[in-house]
């Protein structure tokens, strides 16, 4: 199978059944952004040092893609007729949940706004962090005109909150401090 097609030269995509639409449609700007997601996630898993961590990474990169295909499908028998992967579920939120809450119990009580920063793998997650949060904003600006299951909102909810505490407990893991905002005087 070639990587190219030709059939977006003219500026138009294919959603999955068929339906053609522009590039910049604001569907396909949030499955696009959910895959610039999963890009900076490889990236954090390739700086990643703990085995346990890059092995979350790996499954949350595998659910992004089965949210990305349910995002570029507008009909989900059609989704489903073309053996597409799993739906993104509610238990896919509880199990994020649960990540959290075992980092949490490693991590002192957050008492300062944190920069993103630190350690490269932590870095890393904290760009993956405000990725995920763009990739939220534009499933809710999709939803605000179109049908989408409201898990998917609710994972990119649950997942920028735990790239953020993951990349606290990296920091915390490695002995790097966490950069730490002081405000300034103006």
């Amino acid at each position: 199978m070639k990587v190219y097609t030709r059939k977006g030269d003219q500026g138009e995509t294919s959603l999955v059944g068929g339906a053609r639409v522009r590039k910049d449609a604001v569907r396909v700007e949030a499955y696009g952004t959910v895959d610039e997601l999963n890009a900076a996630l490889g990236l954090a898993g390739a700086e990643l040092g703990d085995a346990d961590l890059r092995q979350w990474i790996a499954i949350i990169q595998s659910s992004l893609f089965d949210l990305g295909s349910e995002l570029a499908t507008l009909d989900v028998g059609e989704r489903k007729g073309r053996g597409a992967g799993r739906r993104v579920s509610d238990d896919d939120a509880t199990e994020l949940e649960q990540w959290i809450d075992r980092l949490d119990l490693e991590l002192e009580p957050l008492r300062n706004f944190v920069l993103p920063g630190g350690s490269r793998a932590a870095a890393a997650l904290h760009l993956a962090c405000t990725v995920c949060r763009r990739a939220e904003r534009r499933v809710v600006t999709l939803a605000a005109d179109e049908p989408v299951a409201p898990e998917l909102v609710r994972y990119l909810n649950r997942l920028s909150d735990l790239l953020f505490t993951m990349a606290r407990a990296v920091n915390q893991r490695t002995e790097v401090a966490q950069p730490l905002w002081v405000g300034r005087d103006r």
